[in-house]
Formats: structure tokens, C-alpha cells, sequence
């Protein structure tokens, strides 16, 4: 029998805690790598390079020009939601360019928050398409950006398309509080399905 122990945790038998794997997805510029590194216990892996010139023409900048990073590969972070629950949580890279990796990173995954930018909806399209195909439970994690327009959850499900099963958060995931609400959302989401 292994136990591990931590200052929050006490001793815990590690064959008894529950490893759930989620994805956090969404375009390019959503806040996939803030909402990781906001909420993770652990230094999270984060997989950023910069945004140079060759990405002109490349990834659609538009809206996040002034962005100066981009994550290649993946982040990952790792949260505990009590002695038997620890959630792995892998951010998708966001550019179509880098798409090849959600397959190998969904393997496994029970679930997934997608990220919206209501500045950039569009964005939001392939990744709800995405997840419904493959029939993996997901929520919607409306980032609400400073000085974008507030819209109402309603007006939000239409613009996506959404069933009124996949429910919908609204988040700063700049605030560890926030994002974790939206992952308590997804976890509850997961059981009720």
C-alpha cells in the first residue's frame, strides 16, 4: 500500500484517489494557459515559444495582436479537489496548426472546458464541434476579458449552437477562485452525465 503526504492532505492511500484526466480547450488567445497556471497546485509545464513573423499569414492574430506567446505543445497542471480526487489538467494548444496534438491529448480525457473569447466567437466554433463529435463532455468557460461586451448565457448558446445540457460559466481565469469554479462546474457536469 503507498501513501503520499502533503500539508492539506494528511496521509493518503494513493491505490483509493481517483486520477480524472480533463482537456482545457479553445482558440488561440483564449486563456488556456492563464487558467492552468492560475489554479495548478504544482509549477505548471508550460510548452510557450513566442510569436515571430513567421506566424503572419500563418495563425490569425487578429484580435490578440498583442499577444508574444503561443503554446506549441501543451500545459499541464494538476489539482486536488480532496484526498481522493486529483484532477490532471492539459491545455491544448490553440492555432489550427498545432491541432494534431487534441487527438493525442484526448485520449483519456473525461471532459473539457472550452474556453470563449465573446470578442472572438468564431474562434469557438471548431472546438465545441470537436468535443461534441467525439461525444467527450464539455462546458463552456466564458472568459469575461476587460472592456469585451457582456452578453447573456442565452445569447451565448445560440451563437454556438449549444444543447441546453452543456452548461455554460462565466470566468476570470486570472483568479484561481474563478477557474476553479469552472472546473467544479465540468467535474459536476461529468457525474450527471
Amino acid at each position: 500500500m503507498a501513501f503520499v503526504g502533503s500539508d492539506h492532505l494528511g496521509a493518503v492511500d494513493l491505490e483509493s484517489v481517483q486520477a480524472v484526466k480533463l482537456l482545457i480547450a479553445g482558440g488561440f488567445g483564449v486563456g488556456k494557459t492563464t487558467l492552468v497556471t492560475a489554479v495548478s497546485e504544482i509549477t505548471p509545464l508550460r510548452t510557450e515559444e513566442r510569436v515571430t513573423e513567421l506566424s503572419i499569414g500563418v495563425d490569425d492574430l487578429r484580435g490578440v495582436e498583442h499577444k508574444t506567446t503561443t503554446t506549441v505543445a501543451m500545459d499541464f497542471g494538476r489539482i486536488t479537489l480532496d484526498p481522493h480526487v486529483v484532477l490532471y489538467l492539459f491545455g491544448t494548444p490553440g492555432q489550427d496548426r498545432f491541432w494534431f496534438m487534441w487527438d493525442e491529448l484526448s485520449t483519456g480525457a473525461l471532459g473539457a472546458v472550452v474556453l470563449v473569447d465573446t470578442r472572438r466567437l468564431e474562434a469557438s466554433f471548431a472546438p465545441v464541434d470537436y468535443f461534441e463529435s467525439r461525444g467527450i463532455p464539455f462546458v463552456i468557460g466564458v472568459n469575461c476579458f476587460d472592456g469585451a461586451d457582456v452578453y447573456h448565457e442565452d445569447e451565448i448558446r445560440t451563437a454556438l449552437e449549444l444543447t441546453k445540457n452543456a452548461p455554460i460559466v462565466f470566468c476570470d481565469v486570472r483568479s484561481r477562485e474563478s477557474a476553479k469554479q469552472v472546473l467544479i462546474c465540468l467535474v459536476e457536469h461529468i457525474m450527471s452525465t
